[in-house]
């Protein structure tokens, strides 16, 4: 009863405001993507950070670290990274965390990467606090990753104004600032079994970006191709400025899903790839989605706290480094998985 409380809340509260702001226009979504470089880089966490929150509160912000994995980014010729947020850092500490927010934005633009920014997410743990964060389950992949705004505050119509607000402060801080490519409004809704039980909020996160009306595009990425996910696809596909997507299959399937995806005439960016075990490879991705004209944004960048070069599905309870990675590129010493991978990235990046 709760939940159908909730969804007939956000649709009435849906209904009953409109979007300020129209969508992008395809001709207006080309020219921007024209004046782009290529996008290339990762969903960017510090190895010294488990979560987004670990990222950005005070006691764990680390600007020495990002500084350091950010100049191997630049060193490899990325120029985009793709960073979460998360709401407790803002409702905690507002303008500690945008300070923060702001210094991050600094150390990136010094080497010559700009972000898109991610709000909410329907991934891994469903509870979480402010203050120190768990400290990472040895072999398991993002032991302590967040959902944001989780089940309780999903459920909770009051919960609404403070999710407006501070999506709202956050953009427009931000909305014409050049160091931001793009804002990433929810990851990956319908995740963990919410299926339509996010589209509510999925569509009210675009109606507050929309009513800011930001420089930069708007978007939400799909990434579940199945039948039940179809209202969720619908929506995002016809709402994003710019076309993001997650694919972690083999190039072939890959590919093809780029050729359907063209139907809608606009930009493309994979904003997830990048999964070894999966066949998911630098060596064979990322040329393809070049010569595609596609964004290449992949997961994970160096070995640490978030357990990702552990696989989604096989923890490894010992902890010991697997053989073959699922993500990541480099170790904490700079040393990389894989000497082939960074020659390719090299390659394509032009930073031979």
């Amino acid at each position: 009863m709760r939940n159908l409380f909730t969804f007939f809340f956000f649709s009435f509260f849906i209904v009953g405001t409109g979007m300020a702001q129209p969508r992008w226009t395809a001709e207006q979504a080309g020219s921007w993507y024209k004046k782009q470089p290529w996008m290339t880089g990762a969903n960017f966490q510090p190895s010294t950070a488990i979560n987004q929150l670990e990222m950005f509160q005070a006691a764990t912000f680390d600007p020495e670290t990002l500084d350091k994995e950010l100049g191997w980014a630049e060193e490899l010729g990325f120029n985009t990274m793709r960073v979460f947020l998360h709401h407790v850092a803002w409702t905690s500490d507002k303008e500690g965390f945008k300070k923060r927010l702001n210094q991050y934005l600094d150390i990136s633009t010094k080497h010559k990467i700009r972000t898109m920014l991610v709000f909410f997410d329907d991934c891994w743990n469903d509870k979480y606090q402010a203050g120190k964060q768990p400290e990472p389950k040895p072999g398991v992949h993002n032991s302590g990753w967040l959902r944001d705004p989780g089940t309780d505050i999903r459920n909770n119509p009051d919960s609404l104004k403070m999710l407006e607000a501070y999506v709202k402060d956050v953009m427009t801080t931000y909305k014409n600032d050049n160091r931001i490519v793009m804002w990433d409004l929810y990851n990956e809704p319908g995740n963990n079994q919410y299926v339509d039980k996010s589209l509510p909020l999925l569509k009210l996160v675009f109606e507050w970006a929309k009513a800011v009306n930001p420089s930069q595009p708007i978007t939400s990425g799909i990434w579940n191709f199945g039948a039940n996910f179809e209202n969720l696809n619908k929506f995002q596909l016809e709402n994003s400025d710019v076309i993001t997507y997650h694919h972690y299959g083999y190039v072939d399937a890959h590919l093809k899903k780029i050729e359907e995806l063209r139907a809608y005439n606009r930009p493309m960016l994979c904003t997830e790839y990048m999964a070894r075990r999966n066949g998911s490879l630098f060596q064979t991705v990322m040329p393809m989605l070049k010569e595609q004209k596609v964004g290449a944004i992949h997961w994970g960048f160096v070995s640490g706290k978030t357990n990702t070069i552990f696989a989604w599905d096989t923890p490894r309870p010992d902890g010991k480094e697997p053989e073959l990675w699922f993500h990541d590129i480099y170790r904490k010493d700079k040393t990389p998985f894989s000497n082939n991978e960074i020659q390719a990235i090299k390659s394509l990046t032009k930073k031979k």
